[in-house]
């Protein structure tokens, strides 16, 4: 799992660069992207993909070995949030294969907020496969929309200081 965050974490930071090379001079701009490009798809296919696999060969047998887990509703969320993950992570090949191809069209900034939702669905998958049931899963959410809320100024804040220097 932690490999799969990784590369998941990593890999939009490359298309943030990639987006940023592209503003370079022309010479620059071919050097620098071509790397970061074979860094992306290294990332994605040695790292990111294995790591998802291996994760869900665990998960699986997790459950196979808890088949009561199936009923308990931290769970649900568990396996819902897990869906916006691989929909996430599907969504970054897109965007790698965009970037590839030179038709990645999303700005830095935008880029830089869409890297921050795999750390929320983090901190939910990870708040409730430990809390489950001890907390309260409305404090647990409001927890994790105020972290979300932050990151996203925390971004805008970032992005305001950058363009000011």
């Amino acid at each position: 799992m932690v490999t799969w965050f990784a590369g998941l974490f990593y890999i939009v930071r490359l298309y943030i660069y990639i987006r940023e090379a592209d503003s370079k001079e022309v010479f620059d701009k071919s050097i620098i992207r071509s790397q970061l490009l074979i860094m992306a798809k290294r990332l994605w296919y040695i790292i990111t993909w294995p790591g998802m696999i291996l994760t869900f060969i665990s998960g699986f047998y997790l459950v196979f070995l808890n088949p009561e887990l199936v009923h308990e509703k931290w769970f649900h969320i568990k396996m819902t949030l897990l869906l916006i993950l691989i929909a996430y992570h599907l969504y970054s090949g897109v965007l790698l294969k965009k970037a590839d191809e030179g038709t990645l069209h999303l700005g830095s900034t935008t880029l830089r907020l869409y890297n921050e939702l795999p750390t929320v669905l983090l901190f939910g998958i990870v708040f409730l496969a430990v809390l489950k049931s001890e907390v309260s899963l409305l404090y647990s959410f409001l927890f994790v929309f105020i972290m979300a809320i932050a990151m996203m100024a925390g971004v805008f804040i970032y992005g305001k200081l950058r363009k000011d220097s």
